[in-house]
């Protein structure tokens, strides 16, 4: 039974659905909107927000523990100087997902995420 079993699997082993899961947080944060699934899109959601989240704590630690789960070192930094003023009176909801027109070969949900 999955009853109350929230974590979306992706049809992914756990090792391959973090790894698919780091690349496309780190490619939302360089671009700032990447076209993805839909589901992949909602628990890309949680990720890129716990990111933001750090971002603004701003501290050591939080420094730290982006630059073991983002790639680039370069974004994390950028990330921390520009995460502060840009949603600093923000209180969560850093992400927006646009639904779009459903994938031609397989007819899959898509959609848009950008930070806002």
């Amino acid at each position: 039974m999955r009853h109350r079993c929230r974590v979306k699997k992706l049809s992914k082993p756990a090792d391959q659905r973090r790894a698919l899961l780091r690349s496309l947080a780190t490619e939302l944060i360089r671009h700032g909107k990447i076209t993805t699934t839909l589901i992949r899109a909602k628990v890309l959601r949680s990720e890129v927000e716990k990111m933001i989240t750090l971002a603004k704590n701003g501290s050591l630690s939080a420094r730290r523990e982006a630059l073991g789960y983002i790639f680039d070192k370069q974004l994390v930094h950028a990330l921390f100087e520009q995460a502060p003023t840009r949603y600093g009176d923000r209180q969560g909801g850093y992400t927006r997902i646009l639904r779009t027109v459903a994938r031609r070969g397989d007819n899959a949900k898509m959609a848009i995420i950008e930070l806002v």
